[in-house]
């Protein structure tokens, strides 16, 4: 089956912006679009324009916590346990009006001084409380593991990390979002990792490795891993999640204009 691609807002159309980079999203022929968050820009302004522009949203994160001080997420974190339950709130609100039905939810950073355990069962016990939720009102929700050399201080650095928390869970409402530049540059044998958990594949995203840029500037065989996407019967969405290595639509050239809004 076709795979279906989202044009990440936050990384792509850096040249102007960020609520025009809606239009030039549809311009270049994308029917999706996700991003890291729409709480800055005002999601009544990025609701005016996906309408207008009949766009759908494919993913946003739910509130990251304290940037300035460094947190990326609360879900993981027990002294933020009250934050994250408010965080949520505000997603599922955006992602209702917004007409999006996926959420990443954020872990957050590895503490010190505080049992990965305790971490770990605080992630599990705000997810169990969350899910329902989030399945009543037609939501996923998501939860990604980053690569340790970007990301050094993240709590979740594998696939097996972020698939245990999952299984704790055990509801259907929580899946996985698999990064494939993540993926690459910390574990490979991504095709392989694709099949073994594709049940549990909410969310995926890519760019290639080295420099995180467009597919076909690096090492990953993306014919190859899109196509066993397709093999499989994915049906969600494939986020471009990439720096572009030149201007936004050039680096759209791997891409044919009539896959983008399939």
């Amino acid at each position: 089956m076709p795979v279906r691609y989202a044009a990440n807002l936050t990384m792509l159309y850096t040249e102007v912006p960020f609520l025009d980079r809606f239009a030039s999203a549809a311009a270049d022929g994308f029917r999706a679009v996700e991003f890291l968050f729409p709480y800055e820009a005002g999601v009544t302004e990025i609701q005016a324009r996906v309408e207008a522009l009949r766009l759908t949203v494919a993913l946003f994160n739910v509130p990251p916590g304290d940037l300035e001080h460094g947190e990326w997420g609360t879900l993981g974190i027990p002294a933020r346990h009250d934050h994250f339950r408010h965080a949520f709130a505000t997603a599922l609100d955006a992602a209702a009006r917004l007409g999006c039905r996926r959420v990443h939810t954020l872990f957050g950073n590895r503490l010190t001084g505080v049992d990965p355990a305790a971490q770990v069962a605080c992630a599990v016990e705000n997810l169990a409380w969350a899910a329902p939720q989030a399945a009543h009102a037609g939501v996923t929700l998501l939860l990604e593991w980053l690569n340790p050399v970007d990301f050094p201080g993240f709590f979740l650095h594998t696939t097996a990390a972020a698939m245990s928390v999952i299984r704790q869970v055990d509801h259907p409402a929580v899946k996985l979002q698999y990064d494939v530049y993540h993926a690459q540059v910390t574990e490979g044998n991504l095709i392989g990792t694709i099949e073994t958990h594709f049940p549990y594949l909410g969310h995926v995203q890519i760019a290639d490795v080295p420099g995180r840029h467009e597919p076909g500037t690096g090492e990953i065989n993306y014919p190859a891993v899109l196509g066993a996407l397709g093999r499989l019967g994915y049906e969600g969405y494939v986020g471009l999640e990439y720096q572009p290595s030149r201007d936004t639509t050039s680096s759209f050239a791997w891409l044919p204009r009539e896959l983008r809004g399939a």
